[in-house]
């Protein structure tokens, strides 16, 4: 049985708590932590929870555990629900402390901090995973393996559409807006899972180019939107938009191959040339991916309960997680890369050396541009409800 510690009582803490709770017979949730302590006790109270309440994550880690309150000492996984700013000390000092950590999206605000996490990571000898939730999903496995398995071809084009929409008193959360807190805007905290699945599949460009702008949002230093050009090792090209003003929220990743496009949404297309050069529709091919596709399982567990599964697995088996900190640190490298070329207005190389601006938060604080003054900072909404619009995937 796995003791988890849930640090941060917010809006995607449920999430967690909800998966924890799918799995009764493999872990439990001894404690729920929030630097505002009535949040927490809200959260055991929802979900009835056999946990104790602390502002301090510090109370429940290593020696402090048992005063805090956890007759079975130090929890085995900490699942970290906080604001980016705060992901790498708190994953750090737990790592340290002698507990697994299960950090969400996005594992950090700088690549400085990513390195730090791994350090403290292979100094404990203990196992970090980062939330990465949609590779945890049965379209998205099926487009990984369909195009691993090479049955689209290579690769010509990658497209991200990573579309959200935000009203303006969003960014009125006492975290959100502001480059030092939360470390920059939809780039970072709402397409940081469609550029994961993007390096994932394709693996890291070597070169990007970006713009980015904040357009709708007039309480928010970040940005609201950027678009991304990028070349990859092979010559092969890709776009990405992260976006929170387009109404809508349909998301989707396109790529298309020499043979077939191939997406999620889930869609095959493939198309055979005329003499001429025109195109005509190639059902042997769309049937020969449809074909591979199916026969790729569907996932047992989905979302964050399919990526707890995973890392319960890890913990029970002494093997590696899907997603590890090594993972969540390439995301990071893509996503620092756009802010570099759309801050510098000049093409950004990958990798990001340490000599790079970009590489420390310190870094981008002091380059990054303040599209507004943050004028509203609530500590939390009447509602911690999350709605999406009718494309998420």
């Amino acid at each position: 049985m796995i003791d988890v510690a849930v640090v941060g009582a917010g809006a995607i803490a449920p999430s967690h708590v909800e998966a924890y709770l799918r799995f009764p017979q493999r872990c439990r949730i001894v404690a729920v932590v929030d630097i505002y302590p009535e949040k927490a006790q809200r959260l055991v109270e929802r979900f009835g929870l056999d946990a104790v309440v602390a502002d301090d994550v510090h109370d429940v880690l290593g020696d402090r555990a048992r005063a805090a309150g956890l007759a079975g000492g130090p929890p085995g996984l900490v699942s970290v629900c906080t604001p980016p700013a705060t992901h790498a000390p708190i994953t750090i000092d737990a790592l340290h402390a002698g507990s697994a950590v299960l950090v969400e999206k996005p594992m950090a605000t700088s690549l400085e901090e990513c390195d730090a996490m791994l350090a403290a990571e292979k100094q404990s000898a203990q196992l970090l995973s980062v939330v990465a939730q949609n590779r945890f999903r049965t379209p998205m496995m099926r487009l990984k393996r369909t195009l691993d398995a090479g049955l689209a071809g290579r690769i010509l084009h990658a497209q991200v559409e990573s579309y959200w929409w935000r009203g303006p008193s969003y960014y009125d959360l006492w975290w959100r807006g502001t480059w030092q807190s939360e470390g920059g805007g939809p780039t970072l905290n709402h397409a940081v899972h469609h550029l994961d699945a993007l390096q994932w599949t394709m693996g890291l460009p070597v070169e990007v180019q970006a713009v980015m702008a904040n357009l709708a949002h007039a309480s928010s230093e970040v940005e609201d939107i950027s678009i991304a050009l990028m070349r990859f090792g092979d010559g092969s090209l890709g776009q990405a938009t992260s976006s929170v003003v387009h109404h809508g929220e349909e998301q989707q990743m396109v790529f298309q191959g020499e043979r077939a496009r191939v997406s999620v949404p889930w869609r095959v297309y493939a198309s055979r040339p005329r003499a001429n050069g025109f195109p005509d529709r190639d059902h042997d091919v769309e049937s020969e991916i449809g074909r591979f596709a199916e026969s790729v399982p569907a996932l047992e567990h989905e979302g964050h309960t399919g990526q707890i599964d995973d890392v319960l697995r890890a913990l029970e088996g002494g093997s590696r997680p899907l997603v590890d900190g090594v993972e969540g640190r390439k995301t990071l490298e893509l996503i620092s890369a756009i802010y570099a070329s759309a801050v510098t207005g000049s093409a950004a190389r990958l990798p990001l050396g340490t000599e790079s601006a970009f590489y420390s938060s310190r870094g981008l604080l002091e380059s990054a541009p303040r599209y507004h003054d943050k004028l509203h900072s609530l500590t939390e909404f009447t509602t911690n409800e999350i709605t999406t619009g009718p494309g998420e995937r």
